[in-house]
């Protein structure tokens, strides 16, 4: 795989990177409640701990602000007439990473941030929508069969790019797709040791 040298192409992933850097969670929490998220429940900014903290109206405007910046740095790269690059796969793979990993690492946060779930699927929406509703019907099942949000982010995480692969048939977004994986497993290490060790929260509905 030959890396594009043309600044256009790398403009797009800085500008991909920034849009999937805004901290949404933390933006809505203080919106909603006037707190920090970051200091109360499992202190993550995604939309689980701003519907835990706050409420499911939040949680779900989290969800949907983490999904959306996903899928526009996506669609930007798609209208763009100039790429840097005469392979479509290889720019979007590089803006749909380059969004999850402004997610996980916000440059308005001191490159902390969230666990990606939702920044990847919007991502993702855009370049290959049935593979997002397989790793989604994968992520239903676990999540509702353990009561728990973590296994079901994580599998629908490690199905995401069979499903890619399989529906897309492309090298570049199936390494992306398997990276960000990667990087979303690694954001979930306190999830996977209370697994592990049987602490993990149950999900239970906010009243």
């Amino acid at each position: 795989m030959t890396l594009p040298y043309q600044p256009e192409f790398w403009m797009l992933c800085l500008l991909a990177y920034l849009l999937g850097s805004i901290p949404w969670g933390l933006v809505i929490g203080r919106w909603f409640s006037g707190e920090d998220i970051r200091l109360k429940g499992s202190g993550n900014i995604g939309a689980t701990n701003v519907h835990r903290i706050v409420g499911w109206g939040p949680g779900l405007l989290t969800l949907f602000a983490d999904t959306a910046k996903g899928a526009l740095a996506v669609w930007v790269g798609i209208i763009s007439t100039d790429s840097g690059t005469g392979n479509p796969d290889l720019l979007l793979g590089f803006l749909s990473l380059a969004a999850v990993l402004g997610h996980l690492f916000s440059c308005f946060l001191k490159f902390k941030g969230g666990k990606g779930i939702a920044t990847t699927a919007g991502c993702f929406l855009v370049i290959s929508p049935g593979a997002v509703a397989l790793s989604l019907l994968v992520f239903l099942v676990v999540a509702f069969a353990m009561k728990r949000i973590s296994p079901g982010s994580l599998a629908g995480a490690a199905s995401l790019p069979v499903a890619v692969w399989w529906l897309n048939h492309s090298l570049n977004l199936s390494i992306s797709a398997w990276i960000i994986a990667v990087l979303i497993f690694y954001r979930h290490k306190d999830n996977i040791r209370r697994l592990l060790a049987g602490t993990e929260p149950v999900w239970k509905r906010k009243k």
